[in-house]
């Protein structure tokens, strides 16, 4: 998977691109780890829209950087979420626990 990370305004945006999966923990976790330790930051949005799958892991990764950002008093948004990857998270009920736009 590929991380891309656009800082502006006080919001971060992670595009994602690829399989969202266990291989992609390590490339994930640099980008939150770098947007949640930026003071500035106010809010975290994952951009879904290059994301032609996700498995459970992926949903650990996620709720993983809900609880960071929610320690660190920043919001987190999901964004362009469609096809097979809208239907695992409404499966899961994310939509009770991230915004999703």
């Amino acid at each position: 998977m590929e991380v891309n990370v656009v800082s502006a305004d006080g919001n971060t945006v992670l595009q994602l691109r690829g399989r969202f999966d266990f291989n992609a923990h390590r490339e994930f976790r640099q980008a939150i780890d770098a947007a949640v330790a930026e003071p500035t930051v106010k809010e975290v949005r994952v951009d879904l829209a290059g994301v032609d799958y996700l498995d459970s892991s992926a949903l650990g990764m996620l709720l993983m950087l809900r609880d960071r950002c929610k320690g660190a008093d920043k919001t987190v948004s999901l964004a362009n979420c469609r096809g097979a990857v809208k239907q695992v998270l409404d499966i899961a009920n994310f939509s009770k626990l991230f915004q999703i736009v």
